[in-house]
C-alpha cells in the first residue's frame, strides 16, 4: 500500500510539473517581447520604422523581414519563420488561404494603398491607343482589382457575376472597344516591364520603389477609400496573444497615423 501511495504521488508530481512547464511556456509565448514581422519593400519600410519606435515604448521589439515577392510572406508566416506579416489586403489573404491551405487570420487594419495604372508612353489615359498592351497582375485578387479599375475608366466591361464576386479575370471581359491586349504578369515584374507596355497596374510599394508617384504619375487610380485595406496577419493560434494586440496597437497609434498622412499625402491612407 505504501509503495502504491508513493507511485501515485510520483505520477501526480510529474503531471503537476508538466502542467506547470506547459503553462509557463504558454505564458512566455503569449507575453513575448520580440516579434518578427514580414513586410514588403517600399513605403512599408518607412512606416514600420515609426511603428518600431512606438512599440519599443511598450517594451515590444519588432524585427522586420523585407520581401520583394507577394508569394513569400504568407508561406514564411505559416511555416513559423515569422510571427506576423503586414503586406496584403483581405481578398489576397482569402485567396492564399484557399489556394495554399494556410490558416492565417487578420488582427488589425493598417493602410489603404490605392492602385494605379502607370505609363512611360502617355501622360493621360485619353491618349491610350487602340490595341495597346496593358499589364495587370497575374494573382487573382490584384488582377481582379486591376480589371475593376479598367472598367471604372470605361476601357472594358466585365461580366456582372465576376464583378459581384470579385473574381474577374481577362476571360470575364465582355466588351473591349479599344481591343486592348491584357498582359498578366507577376506584380513585381510589372514596373520592369513598363517600357514594353502602354500602361500597367502597379501596386503602391512596387511603384514607389520604381520612382513612381500615384498622385503625379498614375494615368488611372483608385479612390482613396476602397475595400482593399491592408492588414496585419498572424497564424490563427496566435490571434489572441498579447503580443499581437500590442503590435496592432503600435501600428494604429496617433504617431503612425500622423506620419502616414504627412509623409504620403494621400498615396497611402490610414485604414484604422
Amino acid at each position: 500500500m505504501q509503495n502504491l501511495f508513493r507511485r501515485r504521488s510520483l505520477v501526480l508530481a510529474t503531471l503537476a510539473a508538466s502542467l506547470f512547464c506547459g503553462s509557463a511556456a504558454f505564458a512566455q509565448d503569449n507575453n513575448k517581447n520580440t516579434v518578427k514581422v514580414g513586410i514588403s519593400v517600399g513605403s512599408a519600410e518607412q512606416v514600420f520604422e515609426v511603428v518600431k519606435k512606438v512599440a519599443a515604448k511598450d517594451g515590444l521589439n519588432i524585427q522586420l523581414v523585407v520581401f520583394n515577392d507577394y508569394q513569400l510572406p504568407n508561406a514564411a508566416l505559416a511555416s513559423g519563420d515569422l510571427d506576423a506579416n503586414a503586406f496584403q489586403h483581405q481578398p489576397f489573404l482569402d485567396n492564399q488561404n484557399k489556394a495554399r491551405g494556410f490558416d492565417i487570420v487578420p488582427v488589425g487594419l493598417t493602410i489603404t494603398a490605392p492602385l494605379g495604372f502607370y505609363s512611360r508612353k502617355i501622360k493621360s489615359i485619353d491618349q491610350l491607343p487602340d490595341g495597346a498592351a496593358v499589364g495587370i497582375q497575374n494573382d487573382p485578387s490584384n488582377g481582379n482589382r486591376a480589371l475593376l479599375l479598367l472598367q471604372s475608366a470605361g476601357l472594358v466591361t466585365l461580366k456582372p457575376e465576376a464583378v459581384k464576386n470579385n473574381t474577374a479575370t481577362p476571360l470575364d471581359v465582355v466588351s473591349n472597344p479599344k481591343k486592348l491586349k491584357l498582359v498578366p504578369l507577376d506584380a513585381a515584374q510589372l514596373p520592369r516591364s513598363l517600357d514594353d507596355l502602354a500602361i500597367a497596374a502597379i501596386n503602391n510599394d512596387y511603384a514607389e520603389k520604381a520612382g513612381l508617384s500615384l498622385n503625379k504619375d498614375a494615368v488611372i487610380k483608385e479612390a482613396a477609400k476602397s475595400p482593399y485595406a491592408n492588414l496585419i496577419a498572424v497564424r490563427r493560434a496566435d490571434k489572441d496573444k498579447s503580443w499581437a494586440r500590442r503590435l496592432v496597437a503600435a501600428y494604429q497609434s496617433p504617431e503612425v497615423r500622423s506620419f502616414i498622412e504627412t509623409q504620403f499625402k494621400g498615396s497611402l491612407v490610414p485604414a484604422f
